[in-house]
Formats: C-alpha cells, structure tokens, sequence
C-alpha cells in the first residue's frame, strides 16, 4: 500500500545515507531550534567498514576526528561524552591512545546513530522528484520504502544532502573474476575470511592501509603453516603515508579552499599526484608488518619464509586458471617485464569511488555535470543545478575532484556539515574558524599601492570597463 502526507510541513534539510558524514551533519543538525531534519539509510542499523574492523586495527586519525568535537566539543555527541556514557573515560585516559581502535569508533557512531531521533535506519529514499508547484511549493519530493514492510511513503524538503558514501572498485583487469568465491574486495575481508580456509597461495593486491591490514592480520594468522602470503603493488614503493605535522595541514579549511579555486585540470592532476596523503599505508602499519617478518626469521634465512612483497607490479589481467586457482597476468613497471602467477586467492585492497545513487536519477537532468559527468560543487559543497531546481542539493564524499584530498577524511567531516548547515540556514549557525593552517597555499597576495590610481577614459572604446583597486585585490585573494 502506497502512503503519502502532502499536508504534513517539509524537512529543512533530507540526508540519503547515513554513514559518518551525514551521521555528523545530523548530530550537528539535532540541537539546532525550529530546524526539521530527517536522515535515512536502508540498512537496519549503522555499519562503519564493517568487513575492515580486524582486531588491532587502528584509525588513522586521531579521537578529535569525531562526529563534532571539531566545530563543538561541549555537544553531547562527542566521543569523550560517548566514553562518559559508557564509564570509559579513566581506561581511555590510561591506555593514552591518540588513535582509536576502528571496532571503537564503530562503536561510537552506533550509538549516536541508535541515539539520534532524526536518524531512521531501515527505510531506503528509492526516488528523488523536484516539484515547483504550487502545492509543493518549491520541495523535493522523497519516495521513501520501509526496507522491512515494503510500505512505501512519500515526504517533501527544502534540501538535500547525499551522504551514500563510496562504493568498492574492481579494477578492470579482475573483471573475469567477478563473484568468483575465492576473489573479493578488502571491503569484505571479515565476512569472507573463511573462504580462504584451504588455500595454499594468498595475493593481495594494493598498497593503501587496507591492503596493509589484510596483509599484516594473513601473516599473524598463517603463521608456520606454509601457506605463501604475496603482496602486489602498482606503486613502486611501500611508503608511508604523509603524517608530519604541516604536511597533514593539507587536511585543513584552508587547502579545500585553495584546492577548489584552482582550474579543474589543475585539480585533477594535483589529487593523482597526492596518492601518499590520503592513499597510502600508515607507518606504524608498515613497521608491524616488518617487525612480524624480522621476528618470524629469526635463526633462519629471511628467504625461507613464504612470504613476497613485490611493489612496482601492475596485474593487466586476471582469470581463473586452467587447472584451477587463479592466473595474475603482471607487468613490472620500471623493466616492462611480464609474467604470469599461479594463486589460489586474490584479496582486492584497490579503494572505492563515489557513485550516483540511484534515486537521483529523476532529477539527473536537472543537475549540471562537468565535462567527465561529475558534480559541479561550490564551496558550500552545493552542487550546481540548472535554473529551474532551486533547493539546495549537497553533497558529501562526492567531491574529491573540486576540494582535494580532505574529501574523504574524517577529520574535516563535522567541519563540512557545520559549512552545510550554515548555507541551509542562512545563518551561523555553527561558528567556523577564518584561519586553521600555519601554511599559505597560495601565494601572497600584492600590497595595494597607496598611490593614488589614476583612471584613463578611452572615449573610442565606450564599452571598456577599468576594475577598481579593490576589485582586484577580491580577485587575487579567491579561494584564500
């Protein structure tokens, strides 16, 4: 049965999804007077990379990184009030942990999600409808399907904020071996573990701090039972990832608005060239993993251990082989060199990519795409429409292309919803800081003569307009 409230008053602001990002927008959302929020997500609960949570494995940013503490630390969805609620704060306090185990902050979100009254899990947004009409009154319209009843409903906002998250990537080379039983995306690692039980050759493939884990938690598990344990990478070395302390300023207010101010060819190839600042595996990962080899040969030569890390190593395809087990077509990448490897499973750490969810298709005509069918977003993180929608739509973990490398990073999550909120409202709603890096991304900006200007008037060029001082000055200091 289909039911609809068109009398009942739109939301101010509709989340589709409700992972961490728009998990903080909502908890940032709630306490806000007079403000109408809703966030759904098909999924009956919250789950946070739920195939990644391996024991030992770590966040790599620190507690602060939570769902508000960066805009507001005295809010009662701060993780130290979480540990409050949870009479955790004197064994936080002793373990002195900056980073937080990944279970923990699961954890976290889900009781905030469990929590939050304007989150509803178990209820999929399935179409998004712009009307303009007079009983509308200018709305989206928001096709909503209880995931456990079928009943489907229909409610109105005024804005819109996609929060569906990414998706995982098989690279093309493994397209063979999709849904084998024995290839799978890190995302599913803990889920399908078991499916590794009986193989005698393991690759995986990756250099990222996924890969590094599943590596590490293979190597703790198979420990003296020969099983061979490989690790591919494109990438012609296993560095770690960037965490000095001004390199990480790159994850700051200050950068996205430097990033989104330069030209989009410009962006496009500084986030390639950015791989070790947001791709890369963490320090401590890498070490663990060298100190677990170190010790597990001691007393005998290193190679005798079965275990190859082989970076610089693309796979160009990937099939199921002849007599059974799996064939890795390689290339060397600096000698172009080719071989074939014979294993008996493949763990894909090979990341994930922002996706068009489907219920945004009614409304995909009415978007503004750029020229590689991507979002065009403004440092409101707004997407731009055609004229005719004028609800606000906005995005979040969508826009890597127009505000680099703090795209996906937890650290500048509360900070972009408190941004979003800000431009929902019309207001301040959340004070934001005007300076957050010691860095200058761009470069300085020319003094303004105290010369007087003196201004020639072309009488054969009426047409010509002469800027003002000042209106170069705002020019020269764009996305500052």
């Amino acid at each position: 049965m289909d039911t609809s409230l068109p009398h009942d008053p739109p939301y101010d602001l509709l989340g589709v999804g409700v992972g961490p990002f728009n998990l903080s927008l909502a908890a940032l959302a709630e306490p806000v007077p007079g403000l109408r929020t809703l966030f759904c997500d098909q999924r009956p609960e919250f789950r946070w990379h739920h195939g990644m949570l391996v024991d030992g494995a770590r966040m790599q940013v620190p507690f602060l990184a939570d769902l508000v503490s960066l805009v507001d630390p005295t809010s009662p969805w701060s993780f130290l009030n979480y540990l409050r609620a949870q009479d955790r704060l004197f064994p936080f306090y002793f373990a002195e942990r900056f980073q937080l185990p990944r279970r923990e902050y699961d954890h976290y979100c889900r009781w905030a999600a469990e929590r939050l009254p304007n989150c509803r899990f178990g209820t999929e947004v399935t179409a998004l409808h712009w009307a303009a009409g007079p009983e509308d009154g200018a709305c989206f319209r928001v096709e909503l399907t209880d995931t456990a009843t079928g009943l489907r409903s229909e409610v109105r906002a005024r804005n819109l904020a996609l929060g569906v998250g990414t998706r995982p990537v098989l690279p093309e080379a493994f397209a063979a071996l999709a849904n084998h039983p024995r290839a799978f995306h890190s995302a599913e690692y803990l889920d399908r573990r078991a499916d590794l039980t009986g193989a005698r050759d393991i690759t995986v493939v990756g250099s990222g701090q996924s890969g590094a884990e599943v590596f590490l938690d293979l190597l703790r598990r198979h420990e003296g039972d020969g099983v061979r344990l490989r690790w591919l990478t494109r990438t012609r070395a296993l560095a770690p990832m960037e965490y000095s302390k001004l390199g990480l300023e790159h994850f700051t207010p200050d950068y996205t608005r430097y990033f989104h101010s330069l030209p989009g060819p410009v962006r496009d190839t500084l986030v390639a060239a950015q791989w070790q600042l947001h791709k890369a595996a963490s320090a401590e990962t890498l070490a663990e993993i060298h100190d677990h080899l170190y010790e597990r040969t001691i007393g005998r030569p290193i190679d005798t251990a079965p275990v190859e890390i082989t970076p610089g190593t693309a796979v160009t395809e990937a099939r199921p082989g002849p007599c059974g087990g799996l064939e890795l077509h390689c290339r060397h990448t600096d000698s172009g060199t080719e071989h074939v490897l014979r294993t008996d499973a493949v763990v894909l750490a090979t990341g994930y990519r922002a996706a068009r969810p489907a219920a945004l298709e009614p409304l995909a005509h009415l978007i503004d795409w750029d020229e590689s069918g991507r979002y065009r977003v403004d440092l409101d993180h707004r997407v731009a429409t055609r004229p005719g929608l004028t609800g606000g739509l906005y995005v979040q973990n969508a826009e890597l292309h127009t505000h680099g490398v703090g795209t996906p990073d937890l650290g500048l999550g509360a900070h972009r919803a408190a941004v979003i909120l800000n431009a929902v409202t019309g207001r301040t709603v959340h004070r934001l800081p005007d300076r957050t890096a010691w860095t200058g991304f761009a470069p300085p900006v020319p003094p303004v003569s105290t010369v007087p200007t003196v201004l020639t008037v072309h009488t054969a060029q009426p047409d010509t307009v002469v800027p003002r001082p000042q209106e170069l000055t705002r020019a020269a200091t764009v996305g500052r």
